[in-house]
């Protein structure tokens, strides 16, 4: 299990730096395929997100490519709702979790499909400082419920409101799941959430080490694709997700 699992984790790492996710709403339909149940997959993607979401943030700031000023005030937001999104994921049954998660993804999907391209000269959008921290505890709490980044509603939210381009979008978002991620982690370890599920740390460990090396062949491979491409690329994955969580709830 454990090569399988470092295999996964290099393809969301990828998947993390292209995309500016941090590879939980495309990791735990891949781990409850592989057998694992929703609330061990959630675990194990808070995990993985930890590795990614700081590598890629990093290597993304060396490149000159990350604005940090806003994207603090969103990320406060989500180190609070990261604590109360993990409490709900210990309370909430499995189905209600898997319809959430599948809604948030659709949700995504259409926001982004319906968003236009900035027209020249359109300024990118901004709110204030209160307006971004708000924002940031309710993503957060929703994404640490379900054991995603939040960067699955956030990149909707620039690309669509604030008229961010996908790619900066994309290093924006990576950049907020440092900070739910790591929150929703440490309630996690405080909690004993994994001791609680009999989970072993190693398969954990094993997709977050491997995710790191991904990562750095996602970030190549966003720098050098043009924006409108990178767009229709992001529109697949939600597809792509959207497919997975169906099969597992309706099929399986």
């Amino acid at each position: 299990m454990v090569i399988e699992l470092i295999v996964v984790g290099l393809f969301i790492g990828t998947i993390s730096g292209f995309f500016g996710v941090g590879g939980g709403m495309l990791l735990i339909p891949v781990l409850l395929t592989l057998g694992f149940g929703i609330k061990e997959s959630i675990a194990m993607s808070v995990v993985q997100m930890v590795f990614s979401s700081v590598f890629g943030s990093y290597t993304n700031y060396k490149k000159g490519k990350l604005v940090i000023n806003e994207g603090i005030w969103v990320g406060i937001g989500g180190i609070i709702g990261g604590v109360i999104g993990s409490k709900f994921t210990d309370l909430l049954p499995e189905d209600i979790l898997e319809y959430i998660f599948l809604a948030l993804v659709v949700f995504a999907f259409i926001r982004v499909a319906s968003s236009k391209k900035p027209e020249d000269g359109q300024e990118e959008g901004s709110f204030n400082k209160v307006t971004l921290f708000v924002i940031g505890v309710i993503i957060g709490t929703i994404a640490m419920m379900l054991g995603v980044g939040g960067s699955v509603m956030l990149t909707p939210v620039l690309i669509g409101f604030l008229h961010f381009p996908s790619k900066k979008a994309a290093t924006a978002g990576l950049f907020f799941v440092v900070f739910s991620s790591i929150s929703g982690l440490i309630y996690k370890l405080a909690a004993g959430t994994f001791t609680s599920l009999n989970l072993d740390l190693t398969y954990a460990l094993s997709i977050g080490v491997a995710s790191v090396a991904g990562v750095i062949l996602g970030i190549k491979l966003k720098d050098i694709v043009h924006d409108n491409r990178h767009k229709q690329f992001l529109l697949i994955m939600y597809i792509v997700i959207i497919l997975l969580t169906v099969k597992k709830i309706w099929f399986s």
